[in-house]
């Protein structure tokens, strides 16, 4: 058995197969998941999993190197906003390099959802809560 707090199988599994910038989406329970992307639910109902406590385990586990949020995230979200800049500030990073942010527009972000491995969806219900981490190296 695993002896990370990751124990989700499929999320281990898809973070295992990222390479170098893939990319891996974590939303609300209301974010368009495109047909050609694999899907993790995690939801289980309103709030649970939330949106902060299921990122926050998958950083346990992915080498981050860039985040993309959408720019309405911090307009109409700014408490989750703001608690997604803290957890990225506390990420450990390679090297001391702080990890890259790239705001754009909600409507950019459903396309660039598109190239993601795979969303994991939670019970989240707080508008534009949704991130896209970009993997990073080890070395």
């Amino acid at each position: 058995m695993k002896k990370g707090i990751l124990i989700n199988s499929e999320i281990s599994y898809a973070i295992a197969k990222m390479g170098h910038m893939d990319m891996l989406t974590v939303c609300d329970s209301g974010l368009p998941i495109p047909k050609e992307v694999q899907r993790i639910d995690v939801a289980i109902k309103e709030g649970l999993p939330s949106f902060i406590e299921t990122l926050n385990t998958i950083i346990e586990e992915l080498i981050i190197e860039e985040v993309v949020i959408a720019k309405e995230t911090r307009e109409v979200s700014l408490i989750i906003y703001e608690k997604i800049m803290e957890t990225i500030k506390n990420i450990e990073c390679r090297d001391n390099v702080k990890i890259k942010v790239t705001e754009i527009d909600h409507e950019s972000f459903k396309q660039l959802t598109k190239q993601s491995l795979c969303i994991v969806r939670t019970g989240e219900y707080s508008p534009y809560a949704n991130i896209i981490l970009k993997s990073g190296v080890l070395f």
